[in-house]
């Protein structure tokens, strides 16, 4: 199963980015955090230290915060987010 993250770009996403060293994305209601966290650490090749889940709508945020020694601006800058 493929799951669509779109990262989520808003000032206060870039925010977390740079003083929590979290990325937000948005995806649909059925993925769960696992899945979630398992995606991010193949797809970028880092360490995710927790990831939290806002539900809005129709919609699924994940804030995923990355372990220290991955800085998250470095993803943000890769996918273009920055």
């Amino acid at each position: 199963m493929t799951i669509q993250l779109k990262p989520l770009i808003t000032e206060k996403a870039v925010m977390l980015i740079e003083s929590q060293n979290t990325i937000t994305f948005r995806t649909d209601k059925k993925t769960n955090k696992t899945e979630i966290k398992k995606e991010v650490e193949s797809l970028f090749d880092v360490k995710v230290d927790k990831v939290r889940v806002l539900l809005k709508g129709n919609q699924k945020y994940f804030y995923v915060k990355l372990k220290k020694n991955f800085p998250a601006i470095d993803i943000a800058t890769k996918i273009g987010m920055i």
